[in-house]
């Protein structure tokens, strides 16, 4: 305890960082109170009635908890940062594909600035033709929500959805350039851990009822729960870490190089992006029967065992397309071999490449099953007896964002501090964010 109120008094005497961490609790206050803001011609009753009566789930529970309740309030950020993140994929696989975004990705600042532009403009066309879709499904097909006359109420609901989305996106930005961590994942995470404390609440109620097994089993649940956070930590932070020999070079009067680098191979390097692809390919099936009046079969029941079976195998491969898109490692031979560097051992070139390659399917296996695992856990613990929102915390997208983005803002603060001469947040050793796969270095 003394530690913590030691470690707290030194981020405070870091005057950037306090006023960094008071200007994101500050947007973060601006984001929450605008989640409560209702379209304006919508009865808040009749919409909270319609939404006690309804059963989402799918896709859609998915999105309302990115917008930590907005999206089923009929807010006004009701479509939440998931334009933004639909626009950011499209552009990331355009980057890939197309010769003109790839080289908008080499020319270093003003090619991201140009890649931050076309994501915006997308994030705005994309939102203008999913706010129609969002009033349909969460708002018309409701009778009685709508107060006002329908075709006016589509033409302003739209444009205040659209820009509802771009605020947010603007906040995210000032949050990353102003205050502390990632702005558009801590707000992703803000909406996500708002729903805990209701989760808990309603576990723990329900536990003291006859049956629920007592305050004993409320227990044991909550120390289930801390030991698969654990779990999420290690596999967010687990690397396999690849020794690189530099040769010595001689310039001039200095040597340079004769040091030995490490290329770290996430376990998990395509993050939760499998979890979301899988989920939106799963949704397809059941929607298209819903349009067509059939039941969706398998597809209909998502804690069942072949919905979560077929989840969990398009997660594992996935994790391997996304990887394989992710990191390329021909280029990481190339660069390595231009550097003067080469795996001891491994031929430079080719041979490095086959060899890299190699590393990252025994390390993508494990690390996918582990991934499919996480993302079919609530499922599993709503068939103990877990209430579902309280489920939905113990894996999935949800917990694996909040493990990542806490571990990336820890490491911020943890950088102002060790840069000021204090020490960092943990006693023994140092925390390590989702940085990317870059080499660092390591004295041999």
């Amino acid at each position: 305890m003394k530690r913590f109120i030691e470690t707290f008094q030194n981020i405070w005497k870091i005057e950037e960082l306090k006023q960094r961490i008071l200007t994101t609790l500050g947007l973060i206050l601006i984001y929450r109170l605008g989640s409560y803001v209702v379209l304006p011609g919508i009865d808040t009753e009749v919409l909270a009635a319609a939404n006690a009566n309804s059963n989402d789930g799918g896709i859609i529970a998915l999105i309302n908890a990115f917008a930590g309740g907005a999206f089923s309030r009929a807010s006004i950020f009701g479509l939440g940062i998931m334009p933004y993140i639909t626009a950011s994929i499209i552009i990331q696989l355009l980057g890939m594909a197309v010769p003109y975004f790839q080289k908008m990705q080499k020319e270093g600042e003003s090619g991201r600035k140009k890649i931050n532009q076309y994501t915006r403009f997308l994030t705005v066309a994309v939102t203008a033709v999913q706010a129609p879709g969002y009033l349909a499904a969460q708002v018309y097909s409701k009778p009685g929500v709508v107060a006002i006359d329908h075709a006016w109420f589509g033409i302003q609901a739209t444009i205040i959805l659209v820009a509802g989305t771009m605020f947010i996106m603007w906040l995210g930005e000032r949050i990353t350039d102003k205050g502390i961590g990632n702005g558009i994942s801590i707000l992703i995470m803000i909406g996500i851990i708002s729903r805990l404390p209701f989760a808990i609440t309603s576990e723990f109620g329900s536990r003291l009822q006859s049956a629920g097994g007592g305050l004993i089993m409320f227990l044991l649940e909550i120390v289930f729960l801390l030991f698969i956070i654990v779990s999420c930590i290690l596999l967010v932070q687990g690397t396999r870490r690849i020794p690189v020999q530099y040769a010595k070079k001689i310039v001039g009067n200095k040597q340079i190089g004769g040091v030995r680098q490490y290329l770290p191979l996430k376990v998990n390097a395509a993050g939760v992006m499998p979890i979301i692809f899988a989920q939106a390919i799963m949704f397809i099936p059941a929607a298209v029967s819903g349009f067509s009046g059939g039941t969706g079969g398998v597809f209909a029941d998502r804690y069942g065992f072949w919905y979560n079976f077929i989840f969990a195998s398009l997660i594992i491969a996935f994790t391997y397309f996304y990887t394989a898109i992710m990191i390329n490692p021909n280029q990481l031979a190339d660069d390595m071999k231009r550097n003067g560097g080469f795996v001891p051992g491994v031929k430079p070139g080719k041979s490095t490449a086959e060899f890299i390659d190699q590393v990252m399917s025994r390390i993508t296996l494990p690390g996918s099953v582990f991934l499919a695992f996480v993302a079919i856990l609530p499922s599993i613990a709503i068939k103990l007896g877990i209430n579902s929102a309280f489920a939905d915390f113990f894996g999935g997208t949800s917990l694996l964002i909040l493990v990542g983005v806490v571990l990336d803002t820890l490491q911020q603060i943890e950088t102002y501090l060790l840069n000021r001469h204090y020490d960092g947040l943990m006693q023994n050793g140092r925390i390590k964010g989702r940085s990317s796969n870059q080499m660092t270095m390591q004295q041999a």
